[in-house]
């Protein structure tokens, strides 16, 4: 029996997938998440979830940040992002950060449970009026490269890395996280050595480079 999660903050959009995974999955167990970090405390206490449904913008993800916390916390999760965006570009750096499949928000329930149903049978999904032109998008080295190098952090110092992109101060980092100073700069010198950085700065670049234009709501 399939376990999804979606993970999106429209709330009308949200119940239109679900409604297609309950058809692409009839005796599946679905989650829902209205946020990133909602999203990651459900994968934490189910960590066997077959798929995940990822909006690629919600108030605490930048663009593919959110694919890139997934990917490198829950590795054997399939995630299927949901966008409006359908730029083959952006579709192609999703692929290149180990996203199963993509979905346009304008898709049809019917492609919606079709794709789902693929993806859920191992495969790639691409929507076929598109397929062509993201084929012809080369893949990013640096992309892949990036993807390696995060999927080496734990859990807490992709936590602390986003932090740090954000301009805070280990003491600060360690009281919103509630871990001791200390810790925190461990957890910094492990993030520089694994994403092969010097500085915080340089870090901080790192992870705003997955950050994308947010396109215009549909509600």
């Amino acid at each position: 029996m399939p376990s999804l999660l979606i993970a999106d903050d429209h709330p009308l959009f949200r119940a239109a997938l679900h409604q297609a995974a309950s058809a692409a999955a009839a005796s599946g167990a679905i989650a829902e998440a209205a946020d990133l970090n909602a999203a990651l405390e459900q994968l934490r206490r189910q960590p066997d979830t077959d798929l995940v449904l990822l909006d690629l913008h919600m108030p605490d993800s930048r663009g593919l940040s959110g694919l890139a916390a997934l990917r490198s916390q829950f590795p054997a999760v399939a995630v299927l992002v949901v966008s409006a965006h359908d730029d083959p570009r952006v579709i192609r750096r999703a692929l290149d950060h180990g996203a199963a499949g993509f979905i346009p928000k304008s898709a049809s329930s019917a492609e919606i449970t079709e794709a789902i149903r693929h993806v859920l049978d191992l495969g790639e999904w691409v929507p076929a009026n598109v397929s062509a032109a993201v084929a012809a998008v080369p893949s990013s080295p640096a992309d892949r490269q990036l993807a390696e190098r995060l999927a080496r952090l734990t859990d807490q110092q992709f936590r602390v890395l986003g932090l740090v992109a954000e301009g805070l101060l280990n003491k600060q980092i360690a009281d919103r996280l509630g871990i001791q100073e200390r810790t925190v700069k461990a957890h910094v010198t492990a993030i520089f050595e694994k994403l092969e950085v010097r500085n915080r700065t340089q870090a901080g670049v790192l992870l705003r480079s997955l950050d994308l234009a947010e396109p215009a709501r549909l509600d």
